[in-house]
């Protein structure tokens, strides 16, 4: 991979990955434009810049929420279980619903990894759940209420988040896409189910992406569709640079308009993709070798 590829890796990464789009559908597909697919590892690791991103942007309120977590864990609130848990402070509760909407791609992703980076990678089916969660996306932010907000968050709304998070393991879903999907099912407004996606991604994408870093550094030389470090490294630092960026534009976006546009963005890129397939531009399994 070239000094231009990787930075337009990155430039991708960053201009999908909030969006309900999904960063690794595009990723999979430039690849597949480029006659080389990155890898998973790639695609991991790249997702440190945006995620990064994330962190500058909503570091307040990652801060407010880790020092209230803190101080009601220590019994600051009460020795309770429940005041432990943050029964009287909203910012510790939320602090313990990321973690529980982090359990279950946590556990699909130890579970299922070697589908994911096998089976899953394959545009076919990119092509199928592109289509069907835009259709799905659509259907639910125009019947759902735009009536909770963050605080009104519960146990059983986090984890129904996650699941929504954990269906982003498979390429075309999207995370943003997944939760804000569920989001709007549970009737969030669009810009509370957009800063839930962005903060319950932080340890998630964070955690995959030392998994693959420590992974790719032990297996670098066995791993024939890992890029280099340089390539990586540079697309992780443009990824970052935009995404901070595209947050600002994003949470601008969704708090005017609806979604619509994504999901017709969704489906013309299914569409797009389809033709290149059929038309053998572009392979449809992963795998293809680095130029």
């Amino acid at each position: 991979m070239n000094l231009f590829e990787s930075i337009l890796f990155g430039l991708v990464q960053a201009l999908t990955e909030y969006f309900p789009v999904s960063s690794s559908a595009h990723i999979r597909i430039l690849g597949g434009l480029l006659g080389q697919d990155p890898g998973a590892a790639f695609t991991a690791i790249i997702q440190f810049g945006t995620e990064f991103a994330v962190l500058l942007y909503f570091r307040h309120d990652i801060a407010r929420i880790l020092s209230h977590w803190f101080r009601c864990l220590a019994g600051k609130d009460g020795g309770g279980l429940r005041e432990r848990m943050g029964s009287k402070d909203h910012d510790a509760a939320l602090g313990w619903y990321i973690i529980a909407g982090t359990i279950p791609i946590v556990v699909a992703g130890l579970l299922f990894q070697k589908i994911i980076e096998t089976k899953l990678r394959n545009l076919w089916i990119t092509v199928a759940v592109l289509i069907i969660f835009g259709l799905l996306l659509d259907y639910f932010d125009r019947t759902g209420r735009q009536t909770k907000t963050m605080e009104q968050m519960n146990l059983k709304d986090a984890l129904l988040f996650g699941v929504g998070q954990m269906l982003a393991l498979i390429p075309g879903v999207s995370r943003s896409g997944g939760t804000m999907t569920f989001g709007r099912a549970l009737n969030y407004t669009r810009e509370a189910a957009a800063r839930v996606s962005f903060l319950m991604a932080i340890p998630a994408v964070f955690g995959a992406g030392i998994l693959e870093t420590v992974k790719s550094v032990k297996d670098i030389h066995a791993d024939a569709a890992f890029p280099g470090w340089g390539a990586t490294i540079c697309a992780t630092l443009v990824s970052f640079v935009v995404g901070y960026l595209v947050i600002i534009a994003f949470l601008k976006i969704v708090s005017r308009f609806s979604y619509r546009a994504f999901v017709i963005y969704r489906i013309g890129l299914a569409v797009v993709v389809a033709i290149l397939l059929i038309a053998n531009v572009i392979p449809a399994a992963g795998g293809v070798a680095v130029a």
